[in-house]
């Protein structure tokens, strides 16, 4: 039996309806580098999930597997299915995702840096055809006073307002489910602590399932619910985010919790991980 923490607590689909489902799932780039090997994990509605683990875990390979984003990398899922709302999306197109409710906030922000901030928010909104885009558009300057003061380009903007203008462009599609790849990569202390604040705030008010890829563990744990840690392509722990928190790998290897000096485990962490938890 797996010693995955939710052999002990309550799965996420307990609680809730899986909104997004993925099974065994399996993804190979170039048609010979395996990268995810029988990935399973589930996305209740209305929750914030975190995703955790090292760079190279496949933690990005997982949102482009939801997004249809594999292609563009000559990647695919070669084995199990993706399910969300209900329905499978493995092999759409990544418009068609976006239109059924998907919307991926890449890891870099991936803004329109000579487009004004206006003009990469109303890009979020290109698959809608609805009246109320004008509408949206003052509730995510609400959200992000800041954007509504830069009238400028979207490249001079600061690392964090970038952040806030890619998660608005998000919210523009009107999503159910947001992907956020890294969202506090390259931001200070604070600037962390105030995205993370609005992502919390957005999944309170708004109701959008977050499913939420990230290093810094303490902060994706501190929004979540529930979360899985990756490594070498498949989840080898999750659990309930206060139990993630609270166990001794988890705190060793991202939290910095081991107590003493703290160590390089570049070379002995993934043996050590593997021994405890596979």
């Amino acid at each position: 039996m797996s010693p995955h923490l939710a052999a002990e607590t309550a799965s996420p689909v307990d609680a809730a309806p899986a909104l997004l489902d993925l099974r065994n799932i399996e993804v190979v780039y170039d048609e010979v580098i395996l990268v995810l090997r029988g990935l399973s994990l589930a996305v209740p509605k209305g929750a914030i999930v975190a995703l955790l683990g090292a760079n190279g875990a496949g933690k990005s390979t997982t949102l482009k597997a939801i997004s249809g984003l594999l292609k563009t990398e000559n990647g695919k899922v070669t084995r199990g299915e993706i399910l969300f709302d209900g329905q499978r999306i493995d092999g759409v197109d990544p418009d068609k995702i976006v239109r059924r409710g998907i919307f991926q906030v890449m890891e870099g922000r991936r803004i329109i840096a000579d487009m004004t901030a206006i003009e990469n928010l109303k890009l979020g909104a290109f698959t809608r055809r609805d009246r109320e885009i004008g509408r949206d558009m003052e509730m995510v300057l609400d959200y992000f006073p800041r954007l509504r003061e830069r009238t400028g380009l979207a490249g001079y903007l600061s690392g964090g307002e970038q952040q806030m203008l890619a998660i608005g462009r998000a919210l523009m599609a009107r999503p159910k489910l947001i992907l956020m790849d890294e969202p506090s990569m390259g931001l200070s202390p604070l600037l962390v602590k105030e995205v993370f604040g609005i992502i919390a705030r957005i999944n309170r008010e708004l109701g959008v399932t977050i499913l939420l890829v990230e290093q810094n563990a303490r902060a994706a744990l501190q929004v979540a619910s529930y979360g899985y840690v990756m490594e070498q392509g498949k989840v080898v722990l999750d659990g309930t985010a206060a139990d993630l928190a609270a166990n001794e790998d988890v705190k060793e290897f991202y939290l910095g919790g081991s107590g003493g000096e703290r160590r390089s485990f570049k070379n002995l962490k993934s043996f050590k991980r593997r021994k405890r938890w596979l």
